[in-house]
C-alpha cells in the first residue's frame, strides 16, 4: 500500500479515488505512566512511556487505514494524515485518515 501526505503521487495516474479511509485507536494510559508523567512535569523531559503509548497508537491506526482501503479495492492512499483528541483525563483517540485511490504506474 503506498501512503502519501501529498494529494497526489508523482509518476502514478489516479484510475480512480474509492473515497475517505479511517483507522481509529484509543488508548488508555496506565496508572504507572501517569504517575511517571506527573513526576517528570516537575522536572521536565521527554515522557517515554507516553510517547512510545503513541507511537504505537499510530502504528495501530494506520494499520486499521490500510486494512480500510484494501477492503476499498485500493492500492495507494493520498493526504495521508493523523489526528490526536483527549478523552476523559486518561485516555487518547488517535485517528489515522486520507483518500482511498486506486493508481497505477505510468
Amino acid at each position: 500500500m503506498l501512503i502519501v501526505t501529498t494529494n497526489d503521487l508523482p509518476g502514478y495516474a489516479v484510475e480512480e479515488v474509492l473515497g475517505e479511509v479511517f483507522g481509529l485507536t484509543v488508548r488508555s494510559r496506565n496508572i504507572g505512566s501517569q504517575l511517571g508523567a506527573a513526576l517528570k512535569s516537575i522536572a521536565g523531559g521527554e515522557l517515554r512511556g507516553m510517547t512510545k503509548m503513541l507511537a504505537e497508537g499510530r502504528e495501530h491506526a494506520t494499520q486499521r487505514l490500510i486494512a480500510e482501503a484494501e477492503e476499498k479495492g485500493a492500492n495507494a492512499v493520498l493526504a495521508f494524515r493523523f489526528d490526536t483528541s483527549e478523552l476523559g483525563s486518561t485516555w487518547t483517540e488517535i485517528c489515522a485518515y486520507g483518500t482511498a485511490v486506486r493508481v497505477r504506474k505510468l
